[in-house]
């Protein structure tokens, strides 16, 4: 097995956008540890009579792993906290002015709480919980030793250090958060891209459905009876009438299983220029042609374009399902325009209300009756119903009505009611 590489631990603000906010945690580190270096030195040999020699090791030690403190801030708190601890019992062995601070000094306090600042923005809760608790409970353990007896500056350490904790943790907590809240923005919008994949598929598998399925089914029929509306025809001649049904009825079903893979009954769709009114005689005339006597009474209105798409598509599926379902029966096919009745009178609030509900629409009525010759065995097994949804989904989306049913003699009656006001259906 081949060991996995580690990846280098990033440097603090490293994400940022901005160039100079990533180069601003090496510039404060680098000017800490210039300026604290020859301070620290200065301040423990001259102000508090340290040894020269461990003034410097301390001073080093102190202040240099604050560089290191970009990258890897928790390994430079062992270090400086070591040395700041081994730094306050150095002191112990000096005699020094009793108003200067024990056990910290002032640039050891600087360099800690920037230290602080950057455990604040890279570890987590714990981590900086337990740094804290350290702090204090080195600073206790020190004031039992304090020389000159103790003091409220003993503690600032432990002030400081918690404040600018919490400052840091916060600061990055945020961060965090607004990071999160972009990863999620652009999840969401990945699957508002999917979603709107899906409703592209939806409407694709209705088109699918709506004008494949009408002409295959007409392909079907035309091939079935072909030996019986074409006199004396040659055997092979009738085989290969034979052969293109049952081909026909294969295409219909891998149609019909592909449909399910495409299909979301849950989108909408959008609806692309498609045929109206004005084709819905060629759909007669195909399906007369397959041997089912149809009367039509056209309609010559100017309709939005949904609603004669709308029209279209679910004259198309009723008469589809005229040829699958009954063959040779008679069929009556009527697209009108009904108009409100004008009231003159004023109205009421109530009546304004069911007056909307009566504007101007469409009404496209298919109505067929039993077949004279019913087929032993029906044109096409395990229908999968998406017709009659097809019809309902787009009467749905322009604010319409739709009534399929069977009728009591035999037969099956198709109507919808489809508003014709752009307001009545948006």
């Amino acid at each position: 097995m081949t060991a996995v590489e580690e990846e280098p631990p990033r440097a603090l603000l490293a994400g940022a956008s901005r160039r100079w906010v990533r180069l601003l945690p090496w510039a404060v580190a680098f000017v800490l540890s210039v300026a604290l270096l020859p301070t620290t030195i200065q301040v423990l040999t001259a102000d508090y009579g340290l040894n020269g020699g461990l003034a410097s090791a301390l001073a080093v030690a102190q202040a240099a792993p604050l560089l290191l403190a970009v990258v890897r801030p928790l390994q430079a708190w062992y270090v400086i906290f070591a040395a700041d601890v081994a730094g306050a019992l150095a002191l112990l062995t000096v005699d020094f002015k009793e108003q200067l601070l024990w056990p910290f000094p002032p640039m050891e306090i600087v360099g800690y709480v920037g230290l602080c600042l950057a455990l604040g923005l890279r570890e987590p809760r714990r981590t900086l919980l337990l740094v804290w608790l350290a702090t204090a409970g080195v600073n206790v353990a020190l004031g039992f030793f304090a020389p000159n007896g103790t003091s409220a500056m003993n503690v600032l350490l432990t002030i400081l250090s918690g404040v600018v904790l919490v400052l840091g943790g916060a600061l990055r907590e945020r961060y965090d958060a607004q990071r999160r809240l972009a990863e999620q923005e652009t999840i969401s919008e990945a699957e508002r891209d999917r979603r709107t994949l899906l409703e592209e598929r939806a409407r694709i598998a209705r088109e699918l459905h709506d004008v494949v399925a009408h002409h295959m089914s007409v392909i079907t029929v035309q091939a079935d009876t072909a030996a019986y509306r074409l006199e004396r025809l040659p055997p092979d001649v009738q085989e290969e009438f034979t052969s293109i049904a049952a081909t026909s009825r294969e295409s219909l079903g891998e149609m019909r299983r592909l449909l399910g893979v495409l299909r979301n009954e849950e989108a909408n769709g959008e609806l692309a220029p498609q045929p109206g009114l004005t084709r819905i005689g060629q759909l007669v005339e195909a399906t007369a042609r397959a041997g089912v006597p149809v009367e039509f009474t056209p309609c010559d209105a100017d309709v939005p374009e949904a609603v004669g798409l709308s029209a279209y598509r679910i004259v198309q599926e009723a008469l589809a399902n005229v040829v699958r379902h009954a063959p040779g029966a008679p069929t009556q096919v009527s697209v009108s325009v009904s108009q409100p009745e004008p009231e003159p009178e004023p109205m009421s609030e109530p009546a304004a209300e069911s007056r909307s509900e009566d504007s101007a629409r469409l009404t496209v009525l298919v109505v067929n009756g039993p077949s004279p010759q019913p087929p032993a065995a029906p044109l096409e097994e395990g229908g999968t119903g998406h017709g009659l949804v097809g019809m309902r989904e787009r009467v749905r989306l322009v604010g319409g009505t739709l009534d399929a049913g069977p009728l009591p003699g035999g037969g099956f009656r198709v109507a919808a009611q489809l508003p014709l006001t752009e307001k009545d259906f948006t």
